[in-house]
């Protein structure tokens, strides 16, 4: 029977009273709401999240999506929308953008990231442009940026980084080698004290004698 008036009929071709509609008019979506132990038959324009539409010779159908966490999809196997908290990549959805993309925070999308190479060899240790003539330096060490992001706002990883090392070369040839000015300043304040204090022990004896 055709229950056209009842409103959980409405679109369909065929309709039951009890479990709504069997078939829907061209170019409608069938979907099978399931309330509980009860399900019933739909005529929708568009299929609700978490299914697609799948057109057939025999009838369209809302078919659900296959994808965890997918919102909604283009087809079984590839999601257009992800749940809310997941990105968007290559038709799954990432709680985190896999390695070499970054995440598109205004779409939810992972995007093509800034790609580096291989970090190049530690260079020499030096210090002021010097290789010697200090005992400790720094050495630095590069890698290139293989492959620019899609986006300007989106940072390449740090390409340089630099580390404390020793000098192979403390004292350079032919030259002499010079204390940094801190050591030179205890010296020179070191060398004060002790004159100082000899000065105010002579003060003390030339006293002694004097009261004797």
């Amino acid at each position: 029977a055709n229950y056209g008036p009842n409103p959980i009929c409405k679109g369909c071709l065929s309709c039951s009273k009890d479990n709504g509609c069997i078939r829907c008019q061209h170019k409608l979506f069938f979907f099978l709401r399931r309330e509980g132990m009860r399900q019933y038959g739909e005529c929708l324009h568009s299929c609700p999240s978490g299914y697609y539409g799948l057109r057939t010779p025999d009838m369209n159908r809302c078919s659900r999506c296959r994808i965890e966490n997918c919102d909604s999809c283009f087809s079984r196997d590839f999601c257009t929308k992800c749940k809310t908290g997941f990105y968007s990549h290559r038709g799954r959805c990432f709680r985190g953008c896999p390695a070499g993309f970054a995440a598109l925070e205004e779409l939810m999308e992972c995007v093509e990231g800034c790609e580096v190479g291989q970090w190049s060899e530690w260079g020499t240790c030096s210090r002021n442009n010097k290789t010697c003539g200090f005992k400790w330096g720094l050495e630095t060490r590069t890698r290139q940026i293989v492959k620019k992001p899609a986006k300007d706002t989106m940072p390449c990883p740090t390409i340089a980084e630099s580390r404390r090392c020793k000098m192979a070369m403390r004292h350079c040839p032919g030259g002499k080698w010079r204390r940094p000015a801190k050591t030179k300043d205890k010296k020179k304040k070191k060398k004060n004290l002790m004159e100082r204090a000899q000065k105010q022990h002579s003060i003390f004896l030339a006293t002694d004698k004097t009261s004797q």
